[in-house]
């Protein structure tokens, strides 16, 4: 009859041991995701598989999309912050802005100018609890500007679709009035800083006599991409977009950097905060890489000349 107590004995013995492993074992680090946009997401979850983080194994990712509101991005953060997150990353100017707001927790961001729009105070040495990756500059906006002046030639009134309420946006319009200024156009700007907004504004721009129209980075500009797409190409409006991931749906042409690669290089933030560094010391890194993509069919349903230099200077032509 000793049988089973011996046996009940090494079970709880088993299950003791067990346990105390378990309780031995170290936590897995923890990090945040508020992401908006699909090609953002998959960039970093590409890179973080690269630098040998599987999620569930040495890592827990908690993902959270999010549509462009800000508030649900403080609710987020805020959230976040209270369960002792080990790391925030974070997409776009004015969600940054508003982690920081309300979170000590380290973060790595993806914005449009971090010194421009007050986010860090240099490049090389960001301070604080904040550090990333700067996907625009000054130049781009201009060189846009530049690039769709060419393939409207005698445009004199050119739209601008903005949200100003997004400190990079309101920065871009800036840089967008001055360029237009030196190339003798006048901009007319179209202020989109909700889903309302922006609905009245693809209303408005097929009616208001533009001769092409600049679009500006903006996480909710982007999330309405294929509105806006699909609108300005019925107009048959030439239109400049800034990131390659708004192709489709009417778009002829961008010129901006990937957003998958921004994606990407946010991991490697994250891999050395989470080994360690802290976040006020480690540079803010600059996308280097800027594509220039044009979509020839989109250009002849829209009985748009693309001029030969352009297609030889671009990265990539659609046929």
């Amino acid at each position: 009859m000793k049988t089973p107590t011996l046996l009940l004995g090494a079970l709880l013995c088993a299950v003791i041991l067990i346990a105390t492993a378990r309780a031995d074992r170290p936590a897995l680090p923890r990090i945040g995701v508020l992401a908006g946009t699909t090609p953002y997401e998959q960039g970093l979850r590409t890179g973080l598989l690269d630098l040998g983080y599987v999620e569930g194994k040495n890592i827990t990712v908690d993902w959270r999309h999010t549509a462009g509101g800000i508030d649900e991005v403080r609710s987020h953060a805020i959230e976040m912050s209270n369960s002792k997150i080990d790391l925030i990353v974070v997409f776009g100017t004015s969600e940054t802005r508003t982690v920081m707001e309300v979170s000590t927790a380290p973060i790595v961001f993806l914005s449009g100018d971090p010194i421009g729009t007050g986010l860090v105070t240099t490049l090389a040495r960001p301070g604080g609890n904040a550090t990333g990756v700067s996907s625009t500059g000054p130049e781009l906006t201009a060189k846009r500007l530049e690039l769709l002046r060419q393939f409207a030639p005698h445009a004199h009134r050119i739209g601008c679709l903005v949200n100003t309420s997004n400190p990079a946006g309101a920065l871009q319009l800036k840089q967008a009035e001055t360029a237009a200024s030196d190339l003798g156009v006048d901009l007319i700007k179209f202020d989109a800083r909700n889903d309302a907004e922006v609905d009245a504004a693809v209303h408005a721009i097929p009616r208001s006599a533009l001769d092409g129209l600049l679009v500006t980075g903006d996480n909710l500009l982007f999330s309405h991409r294929a509105k806006i797409g699909r609108a300005v190409h019925k107009a048959k409006l030439p239109a400049m977009y800034p990131i390659k991931e708004y192709r489709g749906e009417g778009v002829l042409l961008s010129y901006g950097p990937s957003l998958k690669e921004a994606g990407r290089m946010t991991a490697v933030y994250v891999d050395k905060i989470l080994k360690g560094a802290k976040p006020g010391d480690i540079p803010v890194e600059q996308l280097s890489r800027v594509e220039l993509v044009i979509n020839l069919q989109v250009a002849r349903e829209e009985g748009i000349k693309v001029p030969e230099e352009l297609l030889y200077r671009a990265n990539e032509v659609i046929r």
